[in-house]
């Protein structure tokens, strides 16, 4: 289961083409890769700038979006370069991509008091409540469904006017079969059409897919080590000059495989415990998901965002909630103060399980 402010420096629309033909080792220090349907979003916007741009359009910046592990490798490799460069995209209604979700002012929150002490009981917690779920196993032709509550800030500039706004609470749909070449999400955030998008692979340029700690499938998790060790250490190689900090991009890793991912049993524990292993990991005794459910957070301050990654966890069973990314450390960006408090991310689990079809809910499967 996201967060880093955006750069500074605009990326030029007639460098797209090239950006497209580069590599994961051409990604600028910031982000891994962003998952597909956020990509395109992008470059959904940048078109629409261009086609309205005599229309003195609203213009919009995030400081963070989602990071879903689902990931279109070679284009998200590419396309990473123009999100983390900080494009500023618009909309005739200051919304962007996310025309189909209201707009407010910024969230905001308390922020909860951050200690070292019992850190590593609380993960040996989450890690025995981990090693007790119960979860489907996912079969050859069906899908890994999770259904989540999300919202997140951005800068919006209107007539020159810049100022904090946030996406409206939201529902979010994926499905994803096994191998990571099969998959439908339905986000109004992201999409043009209500019906939802593909995130199927091969795409329409024949990009295949390959998986890795970034873009995993559930077949890729299926075969990582569960020695808390190991897979750190796999974590801190394969993410190695990615983010702010080896330790904050390795806790942001595992964070993305927390959250909308859906690990295997056996891998589920050792993920936390490798978490234990990250220096800087703290505990927030209270925190609260996109939906109000209160509850215990393992967290870690980005020193260079100033932001903290929180995952949550229910106090009583341990059973992972959401998460979400707040501001703790008061930062400027284009003019706009950030103060602390500022909710740039949240999310809520609402269902994570397995389905039989494409776009099938889990009521509907009866």
């Amino acid at each position: 289961m996201n967060a880093n402010t955006p750069r500074q420096n605009p990326a030029e629309r007639d460098e797209s083409a090239e950006l497209l033909s580069r590599t994961a080792r051409d990604l600028p220090s910031g982000r891994h890769e962003f998952h597909r349907e956020r990509l395109m979003a992008q470059i959904h916007d940048m078109q629409r700038e261009e086609r309205t741009a005599t229309a003195a359009p609203a213009k919009v910046r995030r400081f963070r979006l989602p990071r879903p592990a689902i990931a279109l490798p070679a284009l998200a490799a590419a396309l990473a370069g123009i999100v983390v460069a900080g494009v500023t995209v618009s909309g005739g209604s200051g919304g962007g991509k996310g025309g189909g979700v209201a707009t407010g002012p910024a969230l905001t929150t308390q922020l909860g008091a951050a200690t070292t002490k019992g850190v590593p009981q609380l993960l040996d917690q989450i890690s025995l409540a981990a090693a007790d779920v119960s979860q489907p196993a996912v079969k050859p032709g069906q899908y890994i469904y999770i259904e989540s509550k999300t919202a997140d800030t951005f800068v919006k500039t209107v007539d020159d006017k810049s100022s904090l706004a946030s996406h409206a609470l939201h529902n979010r749909q994926v499905w994803m079969s096994p191998d990571g070449t099969k998959g439908w999400l339905i986000d109004p955030a992201v999409n043009d059409s209500p019906e939802g998008e593909t995130l199927s692979l091969p795409d329409e340029k024949g990009n295949p897919y390959k998986a890795s700690l970034n873009a995993p499938s559930y077949d890729y998790l299926a075969k990582l080590t569960t020695d808390p060790d190991a897979l750190l250490a796999k974590i801190y190689k394969e993410t190695k000059g990615h983010g702010n900090s080896p330790d904050q991009e390795a806790f942001t890793t595992i964070g993305d495989l927390v959250g909308e991912s859906y690990p295997p049993a056996d891998l589920y524990p050792a993920l936390f415990k490798a978490a234990e292993k990250i220096p800087g990991v703290v505990v927030v005794n209270d925190a609260v998901d996109a939906v109000g459910r209160h509850g215990v957070a393992v967290a870690r301050l980005d020193e260079t965002s100033g932001a903290r990654d929180e995952w949550i966890f229910d106090k009583e069973t341990h059973v992972f909630l959401g998460e979400r990314t707040v501001q703790v450390r008061k930062e400027t960006s284009e003019g706009v103060v950030i103060k602390p408090g500022t909710v740039l991310y949240t999310s809520a689990i609402t269902n994570r399980t397995v389905v039989d079809a494409m776009k099938q809910t889990p009521s509907q499967a009866g």
